[in-house]
């Protein structure tokens, strides 16, 4: 499955490296798309690929973090 969403991070976690650790922590492939990052706020557009089950974890693990987790219209790709 390929998912792609927008994340949304706070003046609090944006300079964590969230995204390192969501492929060190879940079996996924991270693309990003695109990303605009400043001290205050950041937002990138990502893929996540891999098996259903373990996407979805992922995003609820983000979610956690307290990222905000957006999907990209017609985000499922690939079944």
């Amino acid at each position: 499955m390929r998912l792609r969403v927008y994340l949304t991070f706070s003046a609090e976690n944006v300079r964590e490296p969230i995204i390192w650790k969501l492929g060190r922590e879940f079996e996924v492939v991270t693309n990003i798309r695109t990303a605009e990052v400043r001290d205050d706020m950041g937002l990138v557009g990502l893929e996540l690929d891999g098996e259903r089950e373990v996407v979805e974890q992922a995003v609820r693990w983000l979610e956690a973090q307290g990222v905000h987790v957006e999907p990209i219209e017609q985000s499922v790709l690939e079944g």
